[in-house]
């Protein structure tokens, strides 16, 4: 079985978000895992979090730079509402 490049990458983006979703479900929302492609992850913000007037920040300075930091290949952040 040969196990591809972008499948090793969307297993360490579900396992860096499965960090992030206590915080966001202690504030009444959530994290969705939505796709990884182009090195673009995209994901979905549900609960409390879907319309927070801080989700912006949320996204890029928290989720973004986190999932950058932790694995290097990704270049962006995006929510799919």
């Amino acid at each position: 079985m040969v196990i591809k490049m972008k499948d090793t990458t969307e297993l360490k983006i579900k396992k860096t978000i499965d960090k992030i979703r206590p915080y966001l479900i202690n504030d009444g929302g959530d994290l969705e895992f939505i796709k990884y492609e182009n090195n673009i992850v995209y994901i979905k913000l549900t609960g409390a979090c879907e319309n927070c007037p801080m989700m912006d920040i949320t996204i890029k300075d928290g989720i973004e730079q986190l999932l950058i930091n932790e694995i290097p290949e990704i270049k962006e952040v995006r929510n799919v509402s």
